[in-house]
């Protein structure tokens, strides 16, 4: 089983940028897809972006292609979400998971940290 903790959200203004951090403890994260993924007051977690194990493919939302950026450091066990141009709209608790298998959907993946919070100002 693998342990996941964000960190990295807070308050910044429309315009601004803020790079998350996922760091994971309990078994190697090269073993698993990797996921990000949001949920905005009263909706459905939503999937942003995923990077594959080891060669790195990367595959986004239609909604944060070109602003957000995901990448991975297997040796320091940890995943990224670099997000620029941010928006009011992009008000959410931020999440990343972990999964065997990929994809975008939430049901795909088998682990998630507790979420962190990111607020955009307009």
């Amino acid at each position: 089983q693998v342990q996941l903790v964000e960190s990295g959200g807070g308050l910044v203004q429309a315009g601004g940028s803020l790079r998350l951090s996922c760091a994971a403890s309990g078994r190697t994260l090269s073993r698993y897809y990797m996921g990000w993924f949001r949920q905005p007051p009263g909706k459905e977690r939503e999937f942003l972006a995923t990077i594959s194990r080891s060669v790195f493919n990367t595959y986004y939302a239609d909604s944060v292609k070109g602003r957000f950026a995901i990448s991975r450091d297997n040796a320091k066990n940890t995943v990224y979400l670099q997000m620029n141009s941010l928006k009011p709209e992009d008000t959410a608790v931020y999440y990343c998971a972990a999964s065997w298998s990929g994809g975008s959907s939430v049901d795909k993946y088998d682990y998630w940290g507790q979420g962190t919070q990111v607020t955009v100002s307009s």
